[in-house]
Order: C-alpha cells, then sequence, then structure tokens
C-alpha cells in the first residue's frame, strides 16, 4: 500500500495541474504520465543520452527547461525509443507535450522528485520492490482521474480486476488479451497475478489477495517472455493507448502490445492477418456497454448474433446494434479452442429477451463452455453508474459437442466487495474477495452444499426458463413465519398510548397557563 506522504503528494502533483488549465483528466493523466516516464528513462533505455537524463535537466529553470523538455528530451522519447511499426511508436506519433507554464512545469519536477524519493524510502522499510510501489503510483493516479468523472472514463476497480484473474489463472502457455482495454489495468492485473504465482516471498493485501514482490522462479527465459511477448490490448481511444502503454512499462513490462484499433471493425482481421481467429489463450476485460452502433462499421465475421443482412444490390443493411452484444461475439471470435475468459457484462444481456440478447446467451451456453455467473453488487461502479452487473467466465472447448457444450452453470452472488456501496466507496473491515475466490475454485472439488449464495443449475433448466442467466432467477428465497401480536393487545396498546399523550397535553397545558 502507498503511504499517505506519497497519496498526498500526487493530490498535490494533480491538483497543480488542474488548477494550472489542465482540467480534462484524460490530459492531466497524460502530461502526468510523461513526466514520470522521463523520470525513469535511462532505467527503460540505458541507452539515453547524459543530456536527456531527468538528473542531467532537473535543475534548469524557466524557458530553458520548458524548450529543452518539449524539443529535445520529448522529440527523443516519440522518435527514437522504438521501431517504426511498434505499438509504442505508433502512439507516440501525434503526442505532444502541453506544459508549457514554467513555474507549473518546475513545481511537477519538484513533486515528483518527492514521490519518488518517498518510494525508495517505502522500498527500504517495506521490503516491496521499487517497480511495485511505483506502478502503485501510477494506480493512484489513474485512480485520480477517473474520479473527476469526466469524459465516460472509468476503471475497473483494482480489486475487482484481481478477484478476475484470481478467476481466470492464467499462465504463461499462451497470449493474454484485453480488447477495449483502457489504461491497461486488466493487463498489469494479470501481469501482478503471474508475478505472484512465481513468488517465493508473498504478503497479503488490503482486500486479503495474495501478492508476489519478487517473481524469483521465474526463468530468465520466462521473464523475458512475460514482459515482451504475453500482454496484447486494443483501444479505439489513442490517448488511453498511450497511457495503456506506459501503465504497463510503469509495471515492469519492457514490451506492452497495445495497438490504436477498433476491434468490433474489419480492421481487426486486417491487423492480426490470417491468425485473427483464435488468437488469445486468455482473454479478460470490461467492454463498453450501453453503447449503440453503427452495424456497418462491423465486421463481417461477427454475424452470428445479428445476422448482418445485405440487399439485393449486395450492400449491408444498415442497422443500430449493442455494442456489448459484439464484444461477447468478438472475445469468442478471439479465444483459441481450450481459452478461457472473464467478462464484466450488465445484467441486462443475461436476461434480455431481444432476439440478438437470446441469440448471445445460446453462443455462450451452446458453442462455449459457461462455467459461472458471478452477481456483482450494484455499487461496484459508483460514483460513476449505478448499472447492475455481473462476471461472466467461460471456456472455448478444444472438442465441440454435437449438442450444448454447457451442462450446468454455476452461479454466486457477491453481496458485497469490501468497499461500501456508496459513492464514496471506503474500505470496510471484511474481505469478501478471498472468499469468492476459494469458492469458485471449489465449486467442483469440494462439493460444496447449495446454499442462498452459490449453486449449480443445469443447462436443462435453463433452457426451459428461455436461457435466462440471471442469479436471481434461480436463487432460493428462504420464507420465514412471521408471528404478529392479536388484534386485541394490539387496540390495548393503543389505549394505552393515547392516554399518555392526554397526560403529556394536560402537563404542558397547565405549564403555559
Amino acid at each position: 500500500m502507498l503511504t499517505v506522504e506519497i497519496k498526498n503528494k500526487v493530490k498535490d502533483l494533480w491538483d497543480r495541474l488542474w488548477a494550472a488549465g489542465l482540467s480534462n483528466p484524460i490530459t492531466a493523466i497524460e502530461q502526468i504520465s510523461y513526466l514520470l516516464f522521463m523520470k525513469r528513462l535511462e532505467n527503460f533505455h540505458p541507452e539515453t543520452p547524459e543530456d536527456y537524463k531527468w538528473s542531467k535537466y532537473q535543475d534548469l529553470k524557466g524557458e530553458r527547461l520548458v524548450t529543452h523538455i518539449k524539443e529535445n528530451v520529448f522529440q527523443y522519447i516519440k522518435n527514437q525509443l522504438s521501431r517504426k511499426g511498434e505499438p509504442f511508436a505508433e502512439s507516440m506519433e501525434d503526442a505532444s507535450f502541453r506544459i508549457n507554464n514554467q513555474s507549473l512545469l518546475e513545481d511537477a519536477i519538484l513533486i515528483i522528485n518527492g514521490i519518488y524519493k518517498q518510494i525508495e524510502k517505502q522500498e527500504e522499510e517495506g521490503g516491496q520492490h521499487f517497480q511495485d510501489i511505483q506502478g502503485d503510483v501510477y494506480e493512484h493516479l489513474l485512480k485520480q482521474t477517473s474520479e473527476a468523472g469526466k469524459n465516460g472514463q472509468f476503471r475497473t476497480p483494482r480489486h475487482i480486476i484481481q478477484m478476475m484473474v484470481e478467476f481466470l489463472e492464467p499462465d504463461l502457455d499462451g497470449r493474454i488479451c484485453d480488447l477495449a482495454c483502457g489504461s491497461g489495468g486488466f493487463l498489469v492485473g494479470a501481469y501482478q497475478y503471474l508475478i505472484t504465482k512465481n513468488s517465493q516471498k508473498v504478503i497479503t493485501d488490503e482486500n486479503g489477495l495474495s501478492k508476489g514482490v519478487d517473481g524469483s522462479k521465474l526463468t530468465a527465459a520466462k521473464r523475458k517472455q512475460l514482459k515482451e511477448k504475453t500482454f496484447y490490448g486494443f483501444d479505439i481511444d489513442q490517448t488511453m493507448v498511450r497511457i495503456g502503454i506506459m501503465n504497463l512499462m510503469m509495471h515492469g513490462i519492457n514490451k506492452p502490445k497495445i495497438s490504436y484499433l477498433d476491434t468490433l471493425s474489419t480492421d481487426y482481421e486486417k491487423f492480426e492477418g490470417k491468425k485473427a481467429q483464435g488468437r488469445y489463450k486468455y482473454i479478460l476485460a470490461n467492454p463498453p456497454f450501453t453503447g449503440k452502433i453503427n452495424s456497418l462499421t462491423v465486421s463481417e465475421n461477427l454475424n452470428k448474433i445479428y445476422h448482418l443482412k445485405k440487399d439485393k444490390a449486395g450492400n449491408r443493411v444498415k442497422l443500430t446494434v449493442q455494442s456489448e452484444l459484439l464484444f461477447l461475439e468478438r472475445i469468442i471470435y478471439m479465444l483459441e479452442n481450450g481459452g478461457r475468459a472473464a467478462v464484466i457484462v450488465p445484467e441486462g444481456v443475461l436476461f434480455g429477451g431481444s432476439l440478438a440478447q437470446m441469440k448471445t446467451r445460446e453462443l455462450l451456453l451452446k458453442d462455449n463452455c459457461l462455467d459461472a455467473v458471478i452477481s456483482l453488487p450494484p455499487g461496484v461502479f459508483k460514483p460513476y453508474t449505478g448499472v447492475k452487473t455481473a462476471i461472466i467466465v467461460f471456456n472455448k472447448p478444444v472438442k465441440k459437442s454435437k449438442a450444448w457444450n454447457t451442462e450446468r452453470v454455476w452461479f454466486y452472488e457477491l453481496i458485497n466487495d469490501g468497499y461500501s456501496l456508496d459513492d464514496n466507496r471506503r474500505k470496510l473491515t471484511e474481505n469478501p474477495l478471498p472468499i469468492a475466490v476459494s469458492n469458485f475454485r471449489g465449486r467442483d472439488t469440494s462439493l460444496l452444499e447449495e446454499t442462498k449464495d452459490s449453486f449449480y443449475i443445469p443447462i436443462t433448466e435453463i433452457q426451459e426458463n428461455g436461457l435466462d442467466l440471471s442469479y436471481n432467477r434461480y436463487k432460493k428465497v428462504e420464507y420465514q413465519e412471521e408471528t404478529y401480536e392479536s388484534p386485541q393487545k394490539i387496540l390495548e396498546t393503543l389505549f394505552q398510548l393515547e392516554q399518555e399523550i392526554q397526560k403529556d397535553l394536560q402537563e404542558l397545558k397547565n405549564l403555559i397557563g
């Protein structure tokens, strides 16, 4: 966990940029990202020329400082850190450094130096690795961004990401992807899970989940694979692509492969080439929902849910389609046989009666194996939205059944996530996430007895209910018999209260004359 001193310095930096006019939170975090990246540039890139090292120019003042960073250091990062065509180089093509206020830049450098001094102190005192604390700082910055509540950008809470990764249990036997990755939180979560899995030293974090701090069991080859060939992401916002790449690099992933791309479009197949289908072993996602998009922009390979049609002239017919349904179909398309996915969906997807929603559920149950539906509490995404959501966990079978690949579905209700379910989202004393992970992993082996918040439902019953996959449809309601007093007793009590009121009124009257 970050110290109060570090959090206060992060807030100070954020407030300074806000007061100076960088009121768009995405722009602010982008500029802060550049400064943090410059501070650590020589660590990422040992060949950095002396004049471009933070320690050499941090004491410059005024216009000299602004000019040197904008025209020299930033241009070096844009044009020379990676080869043309690589994700980092492509993401930086239209990037610009926007801090022109001299005193603001000087103050920002002092604050960042103070943050890193505190990071070094915490590393010495707490035994955590520098990279891990630095990643926590960046995560805290991103949290400030989402709390500003602008531009519809908000992150999936970190502890929910951790839980989903624990459900998925990824390994280094395949690529890990988020097809709408934003700031890269799911990829960071998967990275930290793999570090934990390969660490000798493991601590327990504030949510009761395990966190490794060294990755000491990784061989040199596995470490290289982890940092350079494991994590892939896509997003349609170029700024978020840059932020996502820097987020992963701040956490120690040397060559994150995050690309500026609409994964619902034909561009995805063009980008991936002939191997577009079945390309990823693990997918984690919280794709944008409640989005209506034009079907003419959607890839023709995504045609199982909506059956996108053409007119007599061979032109596609324009429809308005739901993005969350298409993202699910795309995830299924992207998964390799034997691959697994954990995805957040709005609960309407699980019980909605439209033909497209029904087709989506059939695709999950029939063509794939739906392992679990975990109902989340309604306040998980507050203060940004109160939409009720759920996590679905499913896999793509290697050998497909002639009938339905899903035989039964495990349902679980997470009543709270360890935080208050109001706009403040305060940390509570209890830690329910480790219990949820334990129950998920033990749903078969321990033969858990059916409880009011977890149970299996066979596919036959789901079919009988119109493929309804909502937790509330199947939960067992416990009725408790209420006992009431007799009418005579109630009436007697009312008379007694009436007498007491009259007595009090008489006393009041006597007092006021």
